[in-house]
């Protein structure tokens, strides 16, 4: 069975997350995991804490249980008996319990709410989404604030065109496109001053050769500014989602860098898909 990952913290944030992820489990005949991760209350260095404010890990145990048990109570309710609800509670640390849980279910993907303002880029920008994109090998989908699934009739790929016969991670893409019956665009940027059209014009063939079962259309943008030229595209053609291959960590760096002299576009209702080769 097709299965999504929700690491939860009980937010409202996170909460939104799970509510996507839980629309979208509907779409396509998924279960879902709600997995919730908590930490020791109080370390062993710190000072004496009296009996009435010790927390003990049992009780943190014990709290995060009921309270993972009440949100799938209420998911089942919600979606009347339709998708298969886990919950897992685990001590630790989240981005290792997260990689923990892929390897034993091997999921669709992971699906995480991000805090944020507003602009893609301080979206997705939370130390513990930024780490999972880096550090996970599991496909992760990081829902912006306020975000609902309205369907995935249209999703963006963005390729910097480099080694992509090594780095492209295909049997996924083509999987996720084919899942929701969606129209593939393979967006690339290119700084105007550059003149290497050729070894890109090489690099679209392997690209297309590859992913001729989903009919990608490709889309040349041009600019300096990687993360507005895309956010740019998918905001005037309603994508649904882009994937994003964070491969050695160069690319997510160009799309996500953090910017001081202007303020960043403003929409963040596009969620984002970071994929490894």
């Amino acid at each position: 069975m097709k299965t999504l990952v929700v690491p939860t913290d009980f937010s409202s944030v996170s909460v939104n997350a799970m509510n996507y992820a839980v629309d979208m489990a509907q779409a396509i005949n998924a279960g879902i995991v709600l997995l919730h991760v908590y930490n020791v209350p109080v370390s062993f260095t710190d000072p004496p804490v009296s009996p009435v404010t010790t927390v003990s890990i049992e009780e943190v145990k014990r709290t995060s249980i009921e309270r993972l048990e009440e949100l799938k109570k209420n998911l089942v309710i919600a979606t009347a008996g339709q998708i298969q609800v886990y919950t897992e509670a685990r001590l630790g640390d989240t981005i290792e319990e997260l990689g923990a849980i892929c390897k034993s279910v091997q999921p669709l993907a992971i699906i995480m709410g991000s805090h944020g303002a507003t602009g893609l880029e301080r979206m997705i920008m939370g130390s513990n989404t930024l780490t999972a994109i880096r550090q996970l090998k599991c496909p992760v989908i990081v829902v912006p604030p306020g975000t609902t699934y309205h369907g995935i009739k249209k999703i963006g790929l963005a390729c910097d065109f480099e080694n992509v016969v090594q780095s492209t991670p295909v049997e996924y893409i083509k999987n996720i496109v084919q899942e929701f019956g969606a129209e593939l665009y393979v967006l690339n940027v290119q700084d105007i001053d550059q003149d290497d059209l050729e070894e890109t014009t090489m690099d679209n063939a392997y690209l297309d050769a590859m992913l001729e079962d989903v009919r990608p259309k490709y889309v040349q943008l041009t600019g300096k500014d990687v993360m507005e030229s895309i956010s740019s595209f998918a905001e005037h053609n309603n994508l649904d989602m882009v994937m994003i291959i964070p491969k050695k960590h160069r690319f997510i760096d160009r799309l996500f860098h953090k910017s001081k002299s202007r303020e960043l576009i403003t929409h963040a209702h596009i969620p984002i898909v970071s994929i490894h080769e």
